[in-house]
């Protein structure tokens, strides 16, 4: 690998040992994954923020690091965390994991990281130009950037991420270069696809399929939308490792003469009953409802409350979100509508990486693929799963629509 000269003097220690540490880590993996060069990044996304899955030796490495001067210099947003950072008392969780948490977030504010803590940094400033190269960690805000804003980056881990914001740069190889941003499998889509949760459906079959392939879409060029394509991204990213897609006449790569590598392969999907099955347990009563995985915008705020219609839940019901999302939010009226109805617009965490042992809930119905993937093996819950319109309406009833004439259904 060829380094500059200020590279080379970073490495030899030259900024401290904080910085020394970052090089370290990012000439490493260029090293295995064969890069021949550094190149700038202009913004970074750190995944690894709930104390949940960083445990005390995280907090002990990320407080370690800071103390060693270490100093991000490139725009750094962070990922969620376990617990909205503000109102964890009252969505029940405990004062052990809270002060952890809190601990976690002042070692990355300490490092200089503008703590966001949302899986979606596009909608809070941080979005990168078409070709840009970024360091992102969330798999899938990773997808939206390459795919949907066509920045690059591969699909960083969270202290590899880290060290590209402490020094700026990371290793070209992967998605960074072109010959590896074509297409490998063509998916011919030939049944219709129309709602959130069919975005989800689609992409958690062509996830699985695809594996860790570059897809190209036929057949969705008259119904994406921004919520719909990441919807389709966080899927994908869920059920595979996709980091990057393109759909014909859509995303901003897709019109590259050579966009289809020659040996790509083809796969026809013309029925996503599979992943609905798939998706779903057989449970009645709800608990809680989720909205926001990816974190919601405000338009998805505003079409939960449009459903709602101004009725009250019986099930709790969650939008997850990022706090300045909330706040634009709560100037508009949305959170104290969502609020009228019992339900909660919560900042700063998502389901998946929170302690949710810690509360009541057994079931939980979502039109996210991505939360309806790993919920029952990270939060431990049965899932329903299904479009905004159902989940809305479970809310609401308590039970999963079409369970209500059949009491004697499992829970």
């Amino acid at each position: 690998m060829k380094l500059s000269a200020e590279e080379q003097a970073m490495l030899a220690g030259d900024s401290g040992p904080g910085v020394r540490k970052a090089m370290e880590i990012v000439v490493t993996l260029g090293r295995i994954y064969g890069a021949r060069r550094l190149v700038s990044v202009g913004s970074v996304q750190v995944a690894g923020v709930s104390y949940r899955n960083l445990g005390e030796a995280g907090l002990e490495f990320l407080r370690e690091w800071a103390g060693q001067g270490a100093r991000v210099r490139v725009p750094t947003t962070l990922n969620p965390a376990g617990m909205d950072l503000h109102a964890w008392r009252e969505l029940g969780f405990s004062e052990t994991f809270a002060h952890r948490q809190l601990a976690v977030i002042e070692a990355y504010r300490r490092l200089g990281v503008r703590t966001t803590c949302t899986c979606t940094p596009y909608l809070v400033g941080n979005v990168p130009r078409r070709g840009e190269h970024i360091a992102w960690a969330e798999s899938s805000a990773v997808s939206y950037a390459n795919s949907v804003l066509g920045a690059r980056t591969n699909r960083e881990g969270g202290p590899g991420a880290l060290a590209a914001a402490i020094i700026g740069r990371t290793a070209a190889y992967g998605l960074h270069l072109d010959e590896n941003r074509r297409a490998t499998l063509r998916v011919v889509v030939r049944c219709p696809v129309r709602t959130l949760s069919d975005f989800g459906a689609l992409g958690y079959l062509v996830g699985k399929a695809a594996r860790n392939r570059v897809p190209y879409f036929v057949g969705l060029e008259e119904a994406c939308s921004e919520s719909a394509l990441k919807a389709l991204g966080a899927a994908m990213a869920a059920s595979g490792a996709v980091a990057l897609y393109h759909v014909a006449g859509v995303t901003p790569e897709a019109d590259r003469p050579d966009v289809l590598a020659p040996d790509h392969e083809t796969l026809v999907i013309d029925d996503l009953r599979p992943a609905y099955a798939a998706l779903n347990s057989d449970v009645r009563k709800i608990d809680l409802v989720w909205f926001g995985c990816p974190h919601a915008d405000l338009e998805e705020i505003a079409e939960i409350v449009r459903l709602l219609a101004g009725r009250q839940v019986k099930s709790a019901l969650w939008i997850t979100t990022a706090r300045e999302v909330r706040e634009k939010a709560e100037t508009e009226g949305l959170v104290t509508a969502i609020e009228a109805g019992g339900g909660r617009v919560v900042a700063d965490m998502c389901v998946v990486v929170a302690p949710m042992q810690e509360l009541s809930f057994r079931t939980l119905a979502t039109p996210s693929a991505k939360g309806a993937a790993y919920v029952p093996s990270h939060a431990g819950l049965q899932v329903r799963y299904g479009t905004v319109e159902q989940c809305v309406e479970a809310a609401v009833t308590g039970v999963w629509p079409g369970c209500e004439a059949t009491p004697h259904s499992r829970i």
